[in-house]
């Protein structure tokens, strides 16, 4: 299997995801696909292919103490290019999920954020954040208190 076959494959595996939780969110075979954990596990285990065909003795020594060269050099082959854009696919469908099931939760306003965070993960990730800080501020608590997911304000108050 080819870098650019894998490449490929990942980016085009996650889009039904993102269509789902961006146009689809409130219908039954969306939260039914968004509860489950398979494409995080298939995208990690992708990952792990990836981190282990790439990295050689030399990256491996560069990286156990990286400077910014050194990461540039290791991103500058194919393989490792690969490795960190799956790693970006994994990490912003995760976080995109996250905010899904929090607008779920909260009836909170979700799909800015969620395309933002297809783009710029921590740019959607921000703007969720802000939207609910902004909406609990002006509309009133969020609906449903019930779960344990972590929100903004359990989060700020367990750092306090």
């Amino acid at each position: 299997m080819t870098i650019d076959l894998i490449f490929n494959g990942a980016n085009l595996f996650v889009l039904p995801f993102w269509a789902l939780i961006i146009f689809l969110p409130n219908w039954k075979v969306t939260r039914k696909i968004m509860e489950s954990f398979i494409p995080f596990v298939l995208l990690a285990i992708l990952y792990l292919y990836l981190l282990i065909s790439s990295i050689t003795p030399e990256s491996a020594a560069a990286l156990s103490n990286p400077t910014l060269p050194d990461i540039a050099k290791f991103f500058g082959e194919e393989s490792a290019a690969a490795t960190g854009w799956i790693h970006f696919l994994v990490m912003d469908l995760f976080v995109g999920r996250w905010i899904y099931w929090e607008g779920q939760r909260t009836g909170v306003w979700t799909v800015h954020s969620i395309i933002l965070c297809l783009f710029a993960g921590p740019f959607g990730l921000l703007s969720h954040i802000l939207t609910y800080l902004i909406s609990r501020k002006f509309f009133g608590n969020p609906t449903d208190e019930t779960t344990s997911t972590p929100t903004v304000e359990k989060v700020s108050t367990i750092n306090n």
